[in-house]
């Protein structure tokens, strides 16, 4: 059950046009909307999407909690992580953790789970004649869950492992570092996974209070793609989630506003092979309909080896093995960042060639004919990602759970298509500001005035 971000997000709008809403318990009407995709919300406000698909023998299923690591109190932050491992690990019907993994994979399936700052989500995929086996056992892991003291200290050692783990890799380390310089004191800025003193605090009352009040019916989103029908699913989540009721007040988080105006630098001082570098800075949040343009720039900068990044940081330069960038929008703001890993003797001229690539974007108009090979990429990686039943459940749980609605591959392409050379470049003037730079660098390096200076010079 790594931990990962997954999807972001707590709105939730019931009647969007384009795509079916129906009642707890009827059959959504498959010619009342031009959109493939289904919503029904149970009387308790648990919501159920799905995404029918032919010609596929497959089923997937999401369970989307709109609680994750941001809404955490800081003496037991990891807790939402920490309670996704437990979830795992026997239920009163299944004691043994083993038998839960095993009724799975025995028919040939899969399963598991991931922990983001905003949510929560389980998900399992299985031959489509055993879509019921599959719900009833993740049903039962998310509501039969025993918490056994013995499991909950061996699960705790475990994950004491994993923390040690990412310490023990500055490739990954790095982007912890980051999110602690953009974000500074705050949710957004601690490790997911907690930090072995606070996960060594969080109790197991204390775990099984943070579940019962966060696993709420208002919170969960029940979202199915493959061979399936939509009136099926809603009658499983029906069976088991129909009586499930608030219990206590739920954890909120603190909203947060870009408010950088220095630029700033964290070095890890450590004796590695490469050096390990972090260039972030606030971004958009989803909340706006410019994410479109957020993302267009994030598929020039990094979508693929013909991307600005690889073309020129490694394929011209040779700085590098690695580089890539990305956006994590929340409900209230965003973050980019751009990785590289280079040489430890040209870190300085790494650093100076990411700064000109963003600098770059932010002065000269993106041409036209490159705009529209970016749109095209974007495009075609869309359809050919919405050919799985898990990424099919993916599609409709994670626009639920984020936004509220669920649009089309095609509506989303318009939005796509859309974008133009003006409000890319509006939007990279606005992002691309030296002022608003982090730089996080793990390698043997002290010299903070240095890497400053690259940044704004």
């Amino acid at each position: 059950m790594r931990s990962a971000t997954f999807w972001n997000g707590k709105r939730d709008r019931h009647r969007m046009a384009g795509f079916a809403t129906t009642p707890a318990g009827t059959v959504p009407p498959h010619t009342a909307s031009d959109s493939p995709y289904f919503k029904t919300t149970l009387d308790n406000g648990v919501r159920v999407v799905t995404g029918p698909m032919s010609g596929v023998r497959s089923a997937s299923l999401i369970f989307y909690y709109n609680v994750g690591s941001r809404f955490e109190q800081p003496p037991i932050g990891g807790v939402s992580h920490f309670l996704e491992h437990m979830l795992f690990k026997g239920t009163e019907r299944r004691p043994d953790p083993a038998i839960i993994s095993e009724e799975i994979e025995r028919v040939g399936g899969a399963l598991n789970a991931a922990t983001g700052r905003e949510s929560t989500s389980y998900w399992v995929k299985v031959p489509s004649t055993h879509l019921e086996l599959a719900f009833d056992v993740l049903a039962d892991m998310m509501r039969g869950t025993t918490f056994d003291p013995t499991e909950f200290e061996k699960e705790r050692k475990v994950i004491f492992e994993e923390i040690r783990s990412i310490q023990d890799m500055p490739e990954d380390l790095v982007h912890d570092v980051i999110d602690e310089v953009v974000w500074p004191d705050a949710e957004l800025g601690r490790p997911i996974a907690g930090t072995e003193e606070t996960v060594g605090a969080t109790t197991r009352d204390a775990m099984i209070d943070y579940w019962r009040r966060n696993y709420s019916p208002d919170r969960l989103i029940v979202a199915a793609g493959g061979d399936l029908r939509h009136e099926d699913v809603v009658a499983l989540t029906e069976r088991y989630f129909g009586d499930l009721k608030p219990d206590g007040s739920p954890n909120t988080f603190t909203p947060l506003a870009s408010d950088q105006h220095e630029t700033r630098v964290r070095l890890v001082d450590r004796e590695t092979e490469q050096a390990h570098i972090c260039l972030g800075f606030p971004a958009l949040p989803y909340t706006t309909e410019r994410r479109f343009v957020q993302s267009t720039i994030e598929a020039i900068l990094s979508g693929g080896m013909s991307s600005r990044l690889f073309q020129e940081i490694r394929e011209k330069r040779g700085l590098v093995y690695s580089v890539y960038g990305y956006f994590r929008p929340y409900e209230d703001v965003g973050q980019g960042v751009i990785y590289a890993g280079t040489d430890l003797e040209r870190v300085e001229e790494t650093v100076g060639a990411l700064a000109a690539e963003l600098r770059k974007l932010r002065e000269a108009p993106v041409p036209a004919d490159e705009l529209e090979r970016t749109k095209t990429l974007r495009k075609g990686r869309l359809l050919m990602g919405l050919e799985d039943s898990r990424s099919v459940a993916s599609w409709v749980g994670g626009q639920e759970a984020t936004y509220g609605e669920i649009k089309t591959p095609e509506e989303i392409m318009e939005e796509i298509d859309s974008v133009t050379v003006a409000q890319v470049q509006e939007l990279a003037d606005e992002l691309f500001r030296p002022e608003r730079y982090s730089l996080a660098v793990i390698g043997p390096y002290r010299d903070e005035r240095l890497f400053r200076d690259l940044l704004t010079g």
